[in-house]
């Protein structure tokens, strides 16, 4: 049952969510490093909230570090965090992403006439 309302409230957020320079900023930044990037792929391909101890063993990255990339990601606004006890779970909000290929899609220039 719990994991039917998460497939449900990940479809939700699959809609554009509201993105300003600021955070799309942040955004870009913290794709622009390798293992946060690698994170969040583990994160997507998960499907569903991945635990840290997951993300840990599939990245060759210090406990430290892994938090580090977490909270970058978080701040980005391009997770989210949920906290049971000392357990920590990874979701991704799928909106945000959305929402930034829209703005890059909106960079490339019109077709000229004659190509």
């Amino acid at each position: 049952m719990a994991n039917s309302r998460q497939a449900v409230r990940g479809r939700e957020a699959a809609k554009p969510a509201r993105v300003s320079r600021a955070q799309r900023a942040l955004i870009l930044k913290a794709l622009a490093d390798p293992r946060r990037f690698e994170l969040l792929q583990q994160i997507a391909k998960a499907g569903c909230p991945l635990g840290c101890a997951q993300a840990r063993a599939a990245l060759p990255i210090s406990a430290a570090t892994l938090s580090h990339h977490i909270k970058e990601l978080e701040t980005a606004g391009l997770i989210d965090v949920r906290r049971e006890g000392k357990f920590h779970y990874l979701s991704l909000r799928v909106g945000v992403l959305a929402s930034l290929a829209a703005g890059l899609s909106a960079l490339e220039p019109a077709s000229a006439p004659g190509r």
